[in-house]
């Protein structure tokens, strides 16, 4: 039988308790799922709401909004994106200036090969980024030597800076002005944390009704274009 929701423990308590009071009893799955749910309780969502102001006034004043990450990070920075450029933006007056600075393979690789890879997104950042747009830094351990120098530079020339980091929050945490920080050592459910984390992000845009076209003609719009109505 499943645990019940331990509301304001650590992961890492819940998960000893699991290990030492429920042996084999639990699946894999169970275990993971109630794992992952006192992770979730973790989430800040009061730092949550301020990068959605910061992302708001980002796209309204039409500030540019960089997001960087490595391997799984690298992955939900690009969903992200995916999910601001087109499900935040369509239809929409306002639409949001945003890119993954690890999406050119090209540029990254050639950055990587000719000078290193610590220095891939900070260099392809110098190129971009200007006062008062956003840097947003996606790493479970905190301490990736890439995103943390594009921090330090995002920093020095005044854009506002948001880390989403797990474990201790590592050079990362410290660095950004804004920390949302999942306090769980397994690399997993840090990513899902994060991940569900951009979801909170754009969906405050996506499921809100202010500024959009009605639902229908979009629709409409979207068909007559042969696309589809929402991302796989």
């Amino acid at each position: 039988m499943p645990l019940e929701r331990q509301i304001g423990r650590s992961a890492a308590e819940f998960g000893k308790e699991v290990q030492y009071t429920m042996g084999n009893s639990m699946s894999f799955p169970q275990n993971y799922r109630e794992l992952l749910m006192s992770t979730l309780d973790t989430i800040d969502t009061a730092s949550v709401n301020r990068a959605i102001d910061w992302m708001r006034e980002a796209r309204d004043s039409h500030r540019a909004i960089f997001v960087a990450g490595n391997g799984g990070s690298a992955a939900t920075a690009t969903h992200f994106v995916c999910d601001m450029v087109k499900g935040a933006s369509f239809g929409r007056p306002s639409r949001f200036r945003i890119r993954a600075l690890n999406e050119s393979l090209p540029t990254l690789t050639a950055y990587s090969n000719d000078v290193s890879y610590a220095d891939a997104v900070v260099e392809e950042l110098r190129n971009f980024a200007q006062p008062g747009d956003i840097y947003m830094a996606i790493s479970g351990s905190g301490n990736s030597p890439n995103v943390v120098r594009a921090m330090e530079y995002a920093n020095s020339i005044g854009c506002r800076t948001i880390a989403l980091t797990g474990r201790d929050g590592g050079k990362l945490g410290s660095l950004a002005e804004l920390n949302i920080h999942v306090p769980e050592p397994h690399m997993g459910r840090i990513e899902d944390a994060h991940h569900i984390i951009c979801h909170m992000i754009c969906y405050s845009f996506m499921d809100h009704p202010e500024g959009t076209i009605q639902a229908t003609e979009r629709d409409e719009a979207v068909v007559n274009g042969n696309g589809v109505s929402r991302k796989g």
